[in-house]
């Protein structure tokens, strides 16, 4: 089989939803995203992995510097594509999302997300997702993409199911908790397609 290089590979940005506007960060935004990590750590800090200290300006700004030539060089030892969610109308940061652990040859990949706590409860992060599952299928062509999250976070899993995503597997013990450092489970939900989608306007490039 022919191996991919995916430095080639045409990804057209940004992806729109009636509410949403999905693009890569830019030189510079890491004071977008350390405020709104800041002002959302405590929630994130219960179950995200990455949300264990309070990150500096600088290192949120080396984030989106990594993330911005991430979408650039699509480079196989760093297989990660960060997207901001904004608000379409004001701009304002919502969350963020994107493409992580991808095997260009294959192709799969996974997804997260996570919300601003004055945003929780909107169904923005559903619209979002929504939105990316079908760019994965419809544009990327993978023939898999994952989203797993901690057993206990009500919120996060409930993203996968209203949007049809199937529970494949409950990874015991694989996680450790940010906040107290216990070992718990992993759910991981899957889709091979993207049929029956709940119904949603969405425009790439």
């Amino acid at each position: 089989m022919k191996k991919i290089n995916p430095a080639l590979i045409d990804l057209p940005i940004p992806i729109q939803t009636p509410r949403l506007l999905l693009r890569p960060p830019k030189v510079g935004e890491g004071s977008i995203l350390n405020t709104a990590v800041l002002e959302s750590f405590d929630t994130l800090h219960k179950f995200m992995l990455w949300a264990n200290v309070k990150p500096t300006l600088e290192e949120s700004e080396e984030v989106v510097r990594r993330e911005a030539a991430n979408w650039i060089f699509k480079k196989k030892e760093d297989p990660e594509l960060m997207l901001f969610i904004l608000d379409k109308e004001s701009n304002d940061f919502v969350g963020a999302t994107g493409f992580h652990g991808i095997d260009w040859d294959v192709p799969c990949v996974e997804t997260g997300y996570w919300v601003r706590q004055k945003y929780v409860g909107n169904g923005l992060i559903t619209e979002a997702i929504n939105a990316l599952t079908r760019y994965a299928f419809e544009v990327m062509r993978v023939k898999r993409i994952a989203i797993t999250c901690d057993i206990e976070n009500e919120r996060s899993k409930k993203v996968p199911e209203r949007l049809g995503y199937m529970l494949e597997s409950v990874m015991k013990s694989s996680r450790i908790h940010p906040s107290t450092g216990e070992v718990t489970d992993t759910l991981v939900y899957v889709r091979t397609d993207a049929k029956n989608l709940p119904e949603l306007e969405v425009n790439f490039g």
